[in-house]
């Protein structure tokens, strides 16, 4: 199912004696969802991604716009009668029933046409179990399952009347770390096999990376840039984009560009080596992003950086350092197993990959090009 949503906004009306004006969570959100694809609402939180699930779902009616499931416009169209499934990140399983019980319920609250018989309701319930691997569970009842397992369940109750969209809100975030990585394998594999088209809320940029087809990356409910994954990494629009994708986060500098060359920290006069050629770009002072993979470790690089320390990470060495022009409290240069640093020594030098530096305005934190 394509869904489309035109110039939507939501404003909520302000809390409080302090804050009299109305609060925009979602402004002018245009995007078209693909049929069958599974996109990623990322965003830090209070950004909108929420927000903008619940108008999609209808839980909530938006200030204005539009929104499309295929041809319908369904704006106004009420929660129950959208064919979306929800998956909460709290899961909201009943838990004085079963697991065969919990998936059966959306199926149970049919009426008239869609009505199905019992015969019917148990094969889809045992089809969904069977699809998110829970087959063997379904007479316990959910506190006597894992947090993982309780996840299946809802993913299985929410699959189980085939929705038109399955949305997913922060479905990860009670797991952990081995388990949300599982997880998320399974989400994806599960998506790819019914076809359904999925969005899927997350704060973690790492989940979002690993298993959506588009991002959408979200601040202050306006959307800052919208590609696959790759692409957004590779090519950020702005400094919050660059800065909110990446681990480690990406190394930005306060620098100054002069003659079509790229300088770090020294003011115009002091002797300075220019740390990369970035011909074409006008003179001006700049915010310099580096990503961690885009340093290579060289003797008498143009780039020295005060030695912290190394952090040995198996098939890699992040070599961890400061200095005056760093914004961040210290960098972290990923480097080659293979490479050789002095830990004892007092400085490193680098030189930088052009395509993994990126130039931002200093006043609108926009993507310079070079």
């Amino acid at each position: 199912m394509r869904v489309v949503l035109q110039n939507l906004t939501k404003k909520f009306p302000a809390r409080g004696r302090k804050n009299r004006g109305e609060v925009t969570a979602v402004s002018d959100f245009t995007f078209e969802i693909p049929d069958g694809k599974l996109i990623g609402l990322l965003g830090p939180s209070g950004c909108g991604k929420s927000t903008t699930l619940n108008l999609i779902s209808g839980l909530i009616k938006p200030t204005s716009g539009k929104i499309f499931f295929g041809e319908d416009d369904v704006t106004e169209l009420p929660a129950e009668h959208r064919g979306i499934g929800l998956v909460f990140q709290n899961y909201a399983l009943y838990p004085h029933l079963t697991v065969r019980q919990n998936i059966l319920f959306p199926l149970q609250n049919r009426k008239g046409k869609d009505r199905l018989s019992k015969e019917e309701m148990e094969k889809k319930a045992e089809e969904a179990a069977a699809l998110v691997q829970i087959g063997e569970l379904m007479d316990r009842r959910p506190s006597e399952l894992s947090g993982g397992q309780q996840q299946r369940v809802a993913i299985a109750r929410a699959l189980v009347k085939m929705p038109k969209v399955l949305l997913l809100d922060e479905p990860l975030s009670n797991l952990d770390a081995r388990l949300r990585l599982q997880t998320r394998e399974e989400i994806r594999r599960i998506q790819r096999e019914t076809g359904i088209t999925t969005i899927f809320v997350t704060h973690d940029q790492e989940e979002a990376m690993s298993i959506s087809d588009r991002i959408v990356l979200m601040k202050d409910g306006v959307i800052q840039q919208i590609d696959r994954p790759q692409e957004v990494y590779d090519n950020p629009v702005n400094l919050f984009v660059a800065k909110f994708l990446g681990t480690p986060p990406i190394n930005v500098f306060e620098g100054r560009v002069e003659g079509g060359k790229l300088y770090f920290g020294m003011k115009t006069g002091e002797a300075a080596r220019a740390v990369l050629d970035v011909s074409g770009v006008s003179d001006r002072k700049v915010f310099a992003g580096v990503r961690p993979e885009g340093f290579l470790l060289q003797e008498d690089g143009p780039l020295c950086c005060a030695l912290s320390g190394l952090e040995v990470m198996g098939r890699d060495i992040s070599v961890v350092s400061m200095h005056a022009a760093s914004q961040n409290p210290v960098i972290r240069s990923i480097i080659s197993t293979e490479s050789r640093v002095d830990a004892d020594a007092p400085f490193v030098c680098f030189a930088l990959k052009p395509n993994k530096v990126f130039l931002f305005d200093r006043e609108t934190e926009e993507r310079i090009l070079f």
